[in-house]
C-alpha cells in the first residue's frame, strides 16, 4: 500500500498531515477522560458535562464545511495555524471555567473549532491538491492513521497526567502538546512537485454545493456517516462512566480509548488499501454492520477488563477507518476541487450524530442509571446505516474516476 508514496515530497505531506490530525484528534479524542474529574471538582453534573462536550461534537462537525471552504479559497495554511492556536486556547481556559456555560464556550467552541480547523476535510483536501492520483487513496488511510495514533497516546499519557497533576494541570498540558504541532503546517502546505492549479470552474463553491445536495448517493453517504458519529461520540465520551459502572479502574477506560486509537491505525490503512481495489459503499457498508454485531456480542460478555479490551479492539479496526472511504466516494462523486467543503458537509451529518450520540448518553444515564437504551439505539443505527450504504451510485474503482 505504501508504495504510492515512496517519493519524498509526498511522504513529507502525507505525515505531516498525519501529525497534525495526531494532534487534534488525540486532545478531542480523550475529552471523556476529564468528565469525572470535573464533575468531582466542580459539582456541575454529568449532564451539564456532557451538554457542553455534545455541543462540542456539533461545533466540531459545523466549522468542517466552513474551514474546508475557506481552505478551497485561500489555502489550508492560515486555517490551520488558526485551528491549533484556538485549540491550545480552549484546552487552556477550561481550567478557569466553573459554570457549564463557560465549558460551552471552552470545550464546546474553543477547543470544537480550533480542532475541527484542523482535521479531516482541510487535512485530506490540503493533501489531495499535492499528490499525484495514484497516491491519494494511500494517503487517505495514512493521515487517517495518523488521527487514531493520536488517541493511542494521549488517552494513557492525559490519564497519567490527571492522576499526577490533576485534570487542571493536564488541561495544561495539552495546550502545549497542541502548540508543538505548528510547525508540521509549513511541511504540508509547501508547494511541491505536481501540485494541481484549479483553473476557475463555473458557478463556483455555491453551485458544486447545490449539485451536491440534490444528489441522492451523497444524501445516503450523509445519512450513514451520521450513524458513524452517533456511534463514536456515544462511546468516546461515555466509555469511562460504563467502565465506572461496572466497577472498575479508571485505567480500563484510558488503555480501551488507547486500544480503539491503535487498532484504528491498522483499519485505517486497511481502508485506504481497499479503497483501491474495491466500492467504497461495499467497505462502508461491512463497516457499520460489524459494529451492530460487536455490540451485541459486548451485551452478551461478562463485564471484565479482558471484555473491554477485546470489545475496544474490535470496535478501533472500523473506528475511524469510515474516513478514507467517505472522502473517497465525494472524490468520486464531484472531483477534488472543492473536495474539503464537500467532505466537510458530511462531516457535519457526521457530528450531528455526535452531538446527539454524547447528549442522549449523558440523559440516558442521568434517567435510567445505566446506558443501556443507548447500545440498543446503537444496534439499530448501525444496521440502518450498513443498509443505506448500499444503493449509493458509485462505478467500479479504475483510474479514470479518480480524477481530479
Amino acid at each position: 500500500m505504501l508504495r504510492s508514496l515512496n517519493r519524498p515530497d509526498v511522504l513529507v505531506v502525507t505525515l505531516a498531515a498525519a501529525g497534525i490530525l495526531m494532534v487534534t484528534m488525540g486532545a478531542r479524542q480523550s475529552l471523556g477522560l476529564f468528565i469525572a474529574p470535573i464533575d468531582a471538582s466542580t459539582g456541575l453534573g454529568v449532564a451539564t458535562i456532557s451538554l457542553a462536550l455534545a455541543i462540542g461534537q456539533f461545533t466540531w462537525g459545523a466549522i468542517q464545511p466552513v474551514a474546508g471552504a475557506f481552505a478551497d479559497r485561500y489555502g489550508p495554511r492560515a486555517v490551520l495555524i488558526g485551528g491549533l492556536l484556538l485549540l491550545a486556547i480552549g484546552s487552556a481556559v477550561t481550567p478557569f471555567m466553573g459554570s457549564g456555560f463557560g465549558l460551552i464556550v471552552s470545550l464546546g467552541l474553543f477547543s470544537a473549532i480550533g480542532s475541527g480547523a484542523g482535521s479531516f476535510s482541510v487535512l485530506i483536501g490540503a493533501a489531495a491538491q499535492r499528490l499525484p492520483l495514484e497516491s491519494r487513496g494511500s494517503a487517505s488511510g495514512v493521515i487517517n492513521a495518523g488521527g487514531s495514533f493520536g488517541q493511542f497516546v494521549f488517552a494513557p499519557v492525559l490519564q497519567k497526567l490527571i492522576q499526577a497533576f490533576g485534570w487542571m494541570g493536564a488541561m495544561w498540558a495539552m495546550a502545549v502538546m497542541t502548540l508543538a504541532a505548528l510547525p508540521l503546517v509549513g511541511r504540508l502546505t509547501r508547494p511541491v512537485e505536481g501540485e494541481i492549479r484549479h483553473e476557475h470552474v463555473e458557478g463556483g463553491l455555491k453551485q458544486a454545493v447545490k449539485t451536491a445536495m440534490k444528489d441522492r448517493s451523497y444524501l445516503l453517504l450523509h445519512a450513514g456517516f451520521f450513524t458513524c458519529g452517533f456511534h463514536i461520540a456515544f462511546l468516546v465520551t461515555h466509555l469511562p462512566g460504563e467502565v465506572n459502572l461496572c466497577g472498575l479502574p479508571p485505567s480500563v477506560a484510558s488503555w480501551s480509548l488507547a486500544i480503539i486509537g491503535l487498532a484504528n491505525i491498522a483499519g485505517s490503512l486497511y481502508a485506504g488499501a481497499c479503497v483501491a481495489k474495491y466500492r467504497s459503499k461495499y467497505v462502508l457498508a461491512a463497516m457499520y454492520a460489524s459494529r451492530a454485531v460487536l455490540v451485541a456480542l459486548y451485551l452478551m460478555a461478562p463485564r471484565t477488563e479482558l471484555t473491554f479490551y477485546l470489545f475496544a479492539a474490535g470496535l478501533g479496526f472500523t473506528w475511524l477507518a469510515t474516513v478514507p472511504p467517505t472522502a473517497a466516494i465525494v472524490g468520486k462523486l464531484f472531483g477534488i476541487r472543492y473536495l474539503a467543503t464537500l467532505f466537510g458537509l458530511t462531516l457535519l451529518s457526521h457530528q450531528i450524530g455526535g452531538f446527539l450520540g454524547a447528549y442522549l448518553g449523558g440523559l440516558t444515564i442521568s434517567r435510567f442509571g445505566d446506558f443501556g437504551w443507548m447500545w440498543y439505539a446503537d444496534m439499530v443505527l448501525a444496521l440502518l446505516a450498513a443498509i443505506l450504504n448500499l444503493p449509493i451510485r458509485e462505478a467500479p474503482v479504475t483510474p479514470k474516476l479518480a480524477t481530479a
